[in-house]
């Protein structure tokens, strides 16, 4: 007998309500500005998996941490919040107008200090990264077809036990058949993560599916 629950409406409202972030002031304001875009503000996170990604960040003790795609803010923000004293963040992104919104809240959430932004083609900026820097934990939630080549260069700069989460890897079911280069890119990186012997992982079924990586 399966154990999986389909969540209904209901249940989705009762699971979003139980979280240690949930009512947020600050977090509200910025998904409230951030929906304010129009269409292009589907790319902001849940905010239950804001507050996953920093349990996470935290319960891995993790200091160096690098994101691959800031947006408007929300997930550097809970990440930011949940690093230790003297803790850094890497933002890289590739659009001024977004990060400008970012910005402000990193200020007014009182995280600015801890965290370097670089606008810039994630790839070139994990290229032109300084010799040894190594991170704990990556969340990478950008450009799709991208995200293997994000892997590979990260992955020797992770430290051994650091973890990597990728964001939207259930491409809302259509992993199943995959059709839009996207897709393919999304189920061919779920299939090549499950048989690297480099990582141990697990895909989630948590928003949109995160895969969360292991480095051995």
């Amino acid at each position: 007998m399966s154990k999986n629950l389909a969540l209904t409406d209901a249940h989705y409202t009762y699971l979003r309500r139980q979280h240690s972030h949930a009512g947020d002031a600050l977090l509200a304001e910025l998904r409230r500005e951030t929906e304010q875009l129009g269409d292009i503000s589907r790319m902001l996170i849940p905010e239950e998996q804001g507050t996953l990604l920093g349990l996470l960040l935290a319960a891995a003790g993790a200091r160096e941490v690098i994101e691959i795609g800031t947006f408007t803010g929300y997930s550097s923000t809970c990440l930011a919040r949940a690093l230790p004293a003297g803790g850094r963040l890497l933002c890289c992104d590739q659009s001024d107008e977004w990060t400008a919104i970012a910005r402000r809240y990193w200020a007014r959430a009182g995280v600015a200090e801890r965290i370097e932004l670089r606008l810039g083609r994630a790839a070139a900026t994990l290229d032109a990264l300084e010799p040894g820097r190594m991170f704990d934990f990556a969340f990478i939630d950008a450009d799709k077809t991208g995200y293997d080549s994000y892997y590979e260069k990260l992955l020797p700069r992770m430290r051994r036990n650091g973890l990597m989460v990728f964001d939207n890897m259930l491409a809302h079911g259509r992993v199943l058949k995959p059709e839009s280069a996207d897709d393919r890119a999304l189920d061919a990186l779920n299939h090549k993560l499950a048989r690297d012997p480099r990582v141990e992982c697990v895909l989630l079924p948590v928003a949109d599916g995160l895969q969360l990586c292991r480095k051995r």
